[in-house]
């Protein structure tokens, strides 16, 4: 992948992932390659590859638009997503170096820091959240698992991102990492494994509620 390519995918990606670009969106190519100071055929390279990702619906006569999400939908995604971190949460208990442990720390660090619920925030929330758990996953060591989670882990990111915490949830997602955090200290599979899924399972009650 060209570097114009990678770097109007990761734009895109994230402005969708942090809600920037809310569900249903439609994505003008001519305002995306000024967002991402990109030509138009990086900007098409994007949206296709974040199509089959699910995370973008391309459409023949409308174009491109921010994928929408059924709560159902969410929901399986939830539990398959619960089956596959628990999984590579429990791999990385055994193979998770000591700078990985210290990424994880500060990354929670910044989570810490950013709990409030401004936007500035919540995004420099999410974004230490994602970055958190792609540690995890690395750490499991296993490449087709990182494409598995992929799959599971981000279109629900697009939906409903983390504005919809409040601040007790906010700290209780932390108290999660903190305990996945000592769990690879003490390189206890069945402990980082049951951590995670807890934590999983509870961000698919706040993510799926009807407000």
């Amino acid at each position: 992948m060209s570097k114009a390519n990678a770097s109007a995918y990761q734009t895109i990606k994230t402005q969708i992932v942090t809600g920037q670009f809310p569900p249903g969106m439609r994505l003008k190519e001519d305002e995306l390659t000024v967002i991402c100071a990109v030509s138009r055929t990086p900007v098409r390279e994007a949206l296709r590859r974040l199509a089959s990702e699910g995370l973008v619906t391309l459409n023949p006569n409308q174009g491109a638009q921010v994928s929408t999400i059924g709560v159902k939908d969410l929901v399986d995604l939830y539990e398959l997503r619960a089956l596959v971190e628990s999984y590579a949460a429990g791999r990385a208990a055994t193979r998770v170096s000591s700078q990985d442990i210290e990424q994880l720390e500060a990354l929670t660090t910044d989570m810490e820091a950013n709990a409030g619920e401004s936007q500035a925030a919540t995004q420099a929330f999410a974004q230490a959240n994602t970055a958190f758990h792609r540690v995890i996953l690395n750490a499991a060591e296993n490449a087709r698992l990182l494409t598995i989670a992929q799959v599971v882990i981000e279109p629900p990111l697009a939906l409903r991102t983390f504005s919809r915490y409040s601040a007790e949830e906010r700290q209780r997602s932390i108290r999660h990492h903190r305990e996945m955090i000592a769990a690879f200290k003490a390189q206890d599979a069945a402990w980082a494994s049951a951590v995670m899924a807890g934590h999983i399972h509870a961000a698919s009650h706040v993510l799926t509620r009807e407000d």
